[in-house]
């Protein structure tokens, strides 16, 4: 016969059985995870965000391009009047077409430089969205300034070319050849001029804004960028024999001088962030 199991002994075991199975859940996965497969998850989900980025920056660029595209059809559906308008400093010049078609392509850089101007916010914005989620608090705090002022300091370099240096440049030829040619200009010429002289002053006028960083990055002093003063007159005097499409002496002097200007005005602003 065989004998009867021993109740003491089987009662005693159970608990060490559930005791062995309890240390065995502890220890987690019955078995190693292969680092290969872990690295190579990592990596997909790396290359999934990478892909998010850049998918983003290609819809942010269509949304601007998309921008720009209907402004510039809608200036160039008003070009007339803009067209008046920048022929405003030219005064009593008679302008004439050379070549078939001219005036339409002036119309189109018109419109081109006009939807430029006006769809600037929206390619800001765009900009700003993409690379703030990227940016330190610290840098966060000085977007928006920087930002507006470089937007006002722009509009600001296009009304002082509109308001100053072309009609000084004008003037100048207009008198040298009073009494020699007769004053008439061909549009595309006259145009290629003024658009070139106009955006040329508004990115000159960006001077305090790189200031305005350098000093808050901490690369340059306030203190350093004014014992600079004779190296700015020299670079003021050259950037305004470059950017200036014109000859004359006026034009070139004026735009130094709003150079040197602009750049005591960069300094004053870095004393103000305490650098």
């Amino acid at each position: 016969m065989t004998a009867p199991l021993d109740l003491d002994t089987t009662i005693t075991a159970d608990p060490q059985t559930e005791q062995i199975v309890d240390q065995t859940s502890d220890l987690g996965e019955p078995y190693p995870r292969d680092e290969e497969a872990v690295d190579l998850d990592e990596s997909e989900d790396l290359e999934m965000s990478l892909f998010d980025h850049l998918e983003e920056l290609r819809q942010r660029i269509f949304y601007s391009l998309g921008a720009v595209a209907v402004v510039i059809v809608g200036c160039f559906t008003q070009v007339r009047p803009l067209v008046a308008f920048l022929e405003v400093p030219a005064g009593d010049v008679k302008f004439i077409q050379l070549n078939p078609g001219e005036f339409f392509f002036v119309s189109m850089k018109v419109a081109g430089y006009s939807g430029l101007v006006l769809a600037a916010p929206v390619i800001l914005y765009h900009i700003i969205a993409f690379v703030t989620p990227g940016l330190t608090k610290k840098e966060k705090s000085i977007l928006a300034p920087i930002v507006g002022g470089s937007s006002l300091l722009f509009l600001a370099g296009l009304a002082f070319a509109y308001a100053s240096l072309i009609p000084a440049a004008l003037n100048f030829f207009i008198e040298y050849g009073a009494d020699v040619v007769e004053q008439t200009w061909s549009i595309e010429k006259y145009f290629e001029f003024v658009l070139l002289l106009m955006f040329s002053t508004g990115i000159a006028f960006q001077v305090p804004i790189v200031q305005a960083l350098l000093g808050f990055l901490g690369i340059v002093s306030s203190r350093q960028m004014l014992a600079g003063w004779r190296v700015v007159l020299v670079g003021a005097a050259v950037a305004g024999a470059i950017i200036t499409p014109s000859t004359d002496p006026l034009t070139q002097s004026l735009l130094g001088g709003a150079i040197v200007g602009l750049y005591l005005l960069g300094i004053g602003i870095v004393k103000l962030l305490g650098k």
